[in-house]
């Protein structure tokens, strides 16, 4: 029973893992943006809700959707526009340079203008325990599993099934070519930028009322993010899935089994792995790219 109560617990926390993974896939993808600052993109909706009610007297639902649109706005447009533009023309190199540094701008911003310690986040669900087959399963973990499995798959529908997800696509294959066949491939990449803007803000309303909102979430976040879309493959949305469900579910077991004291190295012998053995990811495809 313990073993379920683990992998249940695993599972939610690589489907926050997928959620931020799959967003930094897509950056690449359409535009080569290797987004350093992905784990404070996480780390800063929850501070966006907590001051729109603190400062705001905003309910917690009315918060929610400013977060959500500030989320949009600061760290899909504002991100685009002021930072990956400009700095893309020089070269990926300088842009990785920069979004260490705006990593680093929002951590210290946020302990500096708004707190240091680790702030509480209300919750969106219950927080009450279900008791399975003996097993006792905690039903946030259940939403969060349910919330992030029906946003992925919605998403990987928009991308399958509609028109401007299939231009996406396009864009993100080949760009030059998706100009000549008349898509806005400025357009398609602006899009995909919105929608990192919502999966971050989507996983961190799920994952702050658990570990709660602070300035240095984003370090553990970002790393585990980036580690799981080169596990799963980083040119596959189902390969960032995989590789974030299966970061979740060993790092958990590794707690449980090993030791906690080594916890955050098993992820990285993992990545060594398959960086050794599979270049492409589990379910990721080789190509060439120039860069």
């Amino acid at each position: 029973m313990a073993l379920l109560q683990i992998l249940i617990s695993g599972l939610a926390t690589g489907a926050i893992y997928a959620l931020v993974a799959v967003g930094f896939m897509l950056l690449w993808q359409t535009s080569q943006t290797i987004n350093f600052a992905q784990g404070e993109f996480v780390m800063l909706p929850a501070f966006f809700v907590l001051g729109a009610m603190k400062f705001g007297g905003m309910p917690f639902w009315l918060a929610i959707v400013v977060g959500l649109l500030l989320s949009l706005i600061v760290l899909g447009v504002l991100f685009k526009v002021l930072l990956v533009d400009p700095m893309l023309r020089h070269g990926v190199l300088p842009l990785v340079i920069s979004t260490i540094a705006l990593a680093l701008f929002f951590k210290e911003g946020v302990k500096t203008w708004y707190a240091a310690e680790a702030q509480p986040f209300p919750a969106l669900w219950s927080n009450d325990n279900l008791e399975i087959g003996g097993a006792v399963i905690s039903v946030q973990n259940l939403v969060i599993i349910v919330v992030a499995v029906t946003a992925v798959l919605a998403l990987q529908w928009f991308l399958a099934r509609t028109r401007t997800g299939r231009c996406m696509q396009a864009t993100a294959q080949n760009p030059a070519l998706a100009r000549i066949l008349g898509v806005r491939v400025e357009r398609m990449i602006l899009y995909t930028f919105l929608i990192n803007a919502a999966l971050v803000a989507l996983a961190s309303f799920l994952i702050s009322p658990i570990y709660l909102a602070k300035f240095s979430n984003g370090e553990t976040l970002g790393m585990a993010a980036f580690i799981a879309a080169i596990v799963g493959g980083f040119n596959q949305v189902r390969g960032a899935i995989a590789g974030g469900l299966l970061l979740g579910v060993v790092d958990n077991l590794a707690a449980s089994y090993i030791s906690t004291q080594y916890r955050g190295a098993i992820p990285l012998f993992l990545l060594i792995a398959v960086i050794l053995f599979r270049p492409q990811g589990l379910l990721g495809r080789a190509e060439e790219r120039s860069v």
